[in-house]
Order: structure tokens, then sequence, then C-alpha cells
């Protein structure tokens, strides 16, 4: 018989205690702010945050770097600069233009450069933190793209990474065209004429930007907007997710010893890296007084205000913006009339259409790379290019073609300097820029290829031991030393793909399959997997290091299997091949 109900006359639960406090030894300021954020919690977790070690790492410091110089820069140009295009008389200190009528823009910028105290030092530490900005984030995008850093689960970091890359750009250019002068006038007509060419609405663009017709008079207003807020502020928002993606993601870390896709070898965020990117930061701070003080840059005085009567001689943009004047320059003239309305391809087409393929092409590329290979999986150790030979080949085919773009941008200046002809280099550079990328398609396939026939050599046979052994019969050879176990593991690591093969239409059913391999797939993947050369198995390294373990035999056929090209000795030139020297072998 079950015991009576009772009622306890208290319970632990329900008793009341008092509100736990903080540690009393704790600083009171540190001590209010934990009590009401948790900052002892979130630092806990992001402080011991550890970081892998590798140089390349650091050049997304130096974009970040540079985005803060830019910030504090911009700062203090924003005090003195006037975004107007109201026409007024100069009457500043730079004297060969007094008295010209000029935009308030294009005064107060002269106002900064020649009246403020450390104006045109400061415009110059802006002028090139901003080209170093966007040099920087070029050159990670690159070092992630080679290293495959944007794979699973990495794609939407990639995507930020994409457009952090292209607002860069528009940020770059408006701040270019502020100070109103001839050459950012010069820049500004060819986006004119970038935004009329589009097709149909081209001409409704082109008001709605100016204001009405070119140049309008609220551009500058317009662009100041844009560069000093909307730009910043998203570029600021993209920047805090893509570093809050890294830290939730994990940093991608180069293979070796120790270290798997589901660990991270470094060193913490405290003391370490914080203190390393402290004193990195004002290296890339002192970098950029240094060039802002000793390389003049965009010295607009020297431009004069602008006139759009008027183009400046060898213009030339920045240097993320020349491979879009180039393409346009030698693209042949082609140009339709329909229905009433004028479609100018020789602009749109080099213009906006190459830049839309570009960054659609990059956003793309890591879900079009999983197509391909039919990858899956979480990746958290980075590729060694030359173990991704057609990807690696793609992008320095695409450099290339880019560099030529690039290098047409400037076809007048090359003409120029060099007493070339211009139409002769226009012509050239219509070749080059498809030939120039299939040559560095193929060459940069073929290195990489025979990088990895060289790795599979040396994780086989080791490495020489740098002792030149003559046989007696006259051949010359040398030893092989069997690599360490962490380098033999580190090339031999990484993840071979395997070829799709095209999926059977229907099951054993006969019920049609879905979400199969393609014919157009499987080509494809054996198109960009086909070729890679395969790294050694277990069985044929263990079998390499018994058969380096027989010792080395003098004789003709070399040492360990391996004879060196050159010169035979002995009869053929006349010498016993039973002399003293010979049998002894001779030692170099």
């Amino acid at each position: 018989m079950a015991d009576p109900t009772t009622v306890a006359p208290s319970s632990p639960a329900v008793e009341p205690k008092t509100a736990p406090t903080s540690d009393p030894t704790v600083p009171g300021a540190v001590r209010w702010a934990d009590d009401r954020v948790g900052l002892s919690k979130l630092s806990g977790v992001v402080l011991r945050k550890v970081f892998p070690d590798h140089w390349s790492f650091m050049l997304g410091e130096i974009a970040l770097f540079s985005f803060i110089v830019l910030l504090l820069t911009g700062v203090f140009l924003t005090i003195w600069f006037v975004p107007s295009m109201a026409e007024i008389e100069y009457d500043g200190s730079y004297q060969l233009l007094k008295g010209l009528p000029v935009s308030e823009a294009f005064a107060s910028t002269l106002h900064i450069s020649f009246d403020v105290r450390g104006g045109l030092l400061v415009r110059q530490i802006h002028h090139w933190a901003a080209l170093l900005f966007v040099a920087a984030a070029t050159v990670h995008m690159l070092r992630v793209f080679f290293t495959g850093a944007f794979r699973k689960p990495r794609e939407v970091n990639w995507l930020i990474g994409v457009g952090l890359l292209s607002l860069s750009l528009i940020a770059g250019f408006a701040g270019y065209s502020l100070p109103d002068d001839l050459l950012s006038g010069t820049g500004l007509r060819f986006v004119n004429g970038l935004i009329r060419s589009i097709p149909i609405i081209g001409t409704w663009a082109e008001f709605f930007v100016f204001g009405g017709e070119f140049p309008g008079d609220i551009l500058i207003p317009r662009l100041y907007m844009v560069h000093i807020l909307l730009v910043p502020g998203i570029l600021l928002g993209l920047i805090s997710a893509h570093m809050a993606l890294m830290v939730y993601h994990k940093h991608g870390q180069f293979p070796g010893p120790g270290r798997t896709e589901n660990n991270v070898v470094g060193y913490p965020m405290f003391p370490v890296y914080i203190s390393h990117m402290g004193g990195f930061f004002f290296i890339v701070f002192g970098f950029l007084v240094l060039m802002g003080g000793l390389f003049q840059i965009n010295p607009v005085w020297v431009y004069g205000p602008y006139d759009p009567a008027k183009v400046t001689a060898g213009s030339q943009p920045d240097w993320y913006m020349g491979w879009v004047e180039g393409a346009i320059r030698i693209i042949p003239p082609m140009e339709w009339h329909l229905w009433g309305t004028t479609w100018t391809w020789s602009v749109f087409l080099p213009g906006v259409g190459l830049m839309g393929v570009l960054f659609t092409a990059l956003g793309a590329w890591p879900f079009i790379e999983a197509w391909l290979t039919g990858d899956k999986r979480e990746h958290h150790l980075l590729d060694r290019p030359r173990n991704q030979p057609t990807r690696t080949a793609l992008g320095v085919a695409g450099m290339a073609s880019y560099a030529m773009f690039w290098l047409a941008g400037g076809n007048d200046i090359i003409a120029t300097r060099f007493a070339l002809d211009l139409n002769a280099i226009t012509v050239v550079m219509r070749v080059a820029v498809f030939v120039a990328p299939v040559i560095a398609f193929i060459v940069t396939k073929r290195i990489c290829l025979s990088l990895q026939r060289a790795d599979r050599e040396r994780a086989l046979h080791g490495s020489e031991d740098g002792v030149i052994v003559r046989s007696p019969a006259g051949g010359y050879s040398e030893a092989h030393v069997p690599l360490p176990h962490d380098e033999q593991f580190l090339l031999t690591q990484h993840l071979q793909h395997k070829v799709l093969e095209v999926s059977a239409e229907t099951d054993a059913a006969g019920v049609r399959r879905k979400g199969g391999v393609s014919k157009l797939r499987a080509r494809l993947s054996r198109w960009y997997l086909g070729h890679d050369i395969a790294k050694p198995t277990a069985g044929e390294l263990t079998a390499a290091s018994h058969h380096g373990t027989h010792g080395p035999s003098i004789n003709g056929d070399g040492v360990d299997g391996h004879e060196l090209d050159g010169p035979r000795h002995g009869s053929e030139a006349g010498v016993g091949a039973g002399s003293g020297a010979d049998k002894a072998g001779l030692h170099h």
C-alpha cells in the first residue's frame, strides 16, 4: 500500500536566493560592463580563438588596415571639402589659377592641398590607401581562389568578398571624381558613355544619374553621399559579416603535420595575434605615410578645373579601372540602329558587359567547381595550387586576359613612349587578349602537372643526398635519402577527386532517375580532373621504403635505380673499366 501524500513545509526550489555578484577583485569599470553585457564570456571565446600562421594571410589584414586608414583620413578631408558644383572665382594660394572660374569642389580641394596644414599629405595618404586597399583585396581574393578557400562551408564568405571588391571599385571611382578636375571629369565622361550605351534605357539612366545632360550640376553632391555614407556603410557591414563568418567557420590552414580538417594549429588571438596585428597596422600606416609624403599623386592643380570641351592628353584612370578602358579602346566598332534607337555594342559589351561577366563568374565559381567535382564535403585545409592544375591554369589565364586589357588601356602611352604605331598596337592587342590567356592556361597547367610528377617522385624515392657517384662502368648516379614522414605527408595528403561518370537514365525498376550525372557534366568533369597525376598509394610508399633499405649498389645502372645523364667514361674514352679510380668510385 502506498504511503500517504504529505506536503513539505518548504523546498530549495522556491527558497529565495541572493543574486550572484561579480568577483570583487575585478576593477570597477570592467565589473560594471561585465555585469551588463557579459564581456568575460564573450572575450573568453574571442581572445582564445586560435588562428593559423602564414604570410599570405596578411594580405587580408593589409586590406583591412588600409580601410581603417581611409576612414581616418576621410574624416579629416570631410571637414574642409565642399561637395558643390556651383561656379566661383578662385581666390586661393595657387597663383596660376587665381581669378579663374572653378567649382566649389575644385576650390576646396586646392584649399586642402595648399592652405590646410597637413592637408596635402592627408589627401595623398588617402589616395594611396585607396589604391592599396583595392590591390590588397584583389591579391587576397587571388590567394583564396588558388588555395580553394572558397569551398564549402565558405561560399557565402566568398560572395561577400566579391561584393567587397565590387564596392571598393565604386568607392574608389566616386572619390576619384570628387575634386572635379579635368582628369576626373574625363573619367566621368567615360562613365557617361557607358551608361548611355545601355540598350533602351541608356538615355533615361544618364538623365537620372547626372540630373540632366552631362555634366549637370548635382553629380558631385550625389557622388559625395555615395563616397562618404552609402558605400562605406555597406563596406563596414560586409567586413563585419566577413570576419564573423571567418571566426565561425575557423580560418583555413595550409596542410602540415598535426593539421586536419577538424582542428586549427596556430596561435591564440590574445596575446599573440593582437600584438602582431597592432604592430602590422602601424607598419601599413607608416608605409602609407611615406608614400603620401614622398610620392606625388593626383596633382589636380596641374590638370585644372573640369571643362566638358577639353580632354587631358594621355589621361589614364586608376589602375583597377584600366582594363575596362582597354577593352573599349581595342574593340572594333559595332553599332545597330533599331526602331529609332542606337545600340552601341562596342561600348556596352566591353564596358558594362565585361564587368558583369567578371563578377558573375567570380560569384558562381564555388558552385561551378562543386558541380564539376561532385564534392559536397567541408574543407578547412587549403590546396596547394599545383594539386589543382585546371583551377590554377584558369586563374592564371584570367590574370593574363586582365593584363592584356590593362595594357591596351595605355596603347596611346605605349605608342608615344616607344615610337610605335597606335593602330598596330591596337591590332596586336585585339589578338593578344585571346591568345595570351590560352598560352597562359596551357603553360600553367603543364607546370602544375610537372610539379605533381616531381612531388610523386620525391615522395616515392626521397631527395638526392648531394653525392655524385661514378660507377666502374662509367655511369654517374646519386643516392636518394628517404623523406621525413612530415614532408612525405605534406606531399601526399591532398584529396584527389574521381572523374564523374555518366549515370544510368533509369534505375533497376525502369524508373527514370533524377539528379544524375549528365553527359555534359561528365565531359566537363573529365576535362577538369582527368589529367591529374595520381599521388602514391600507401602500398607504393611502403614498397618504395623497403626498396630504399637495400642500400646503394655501384653499377652501371646507377644507385637506387636513378642514373644521371652525363658523359660516359671507360672503354669509350680509352680508360680501362677496371682502373683503380673506377673500382673505388669518384665522389664529387
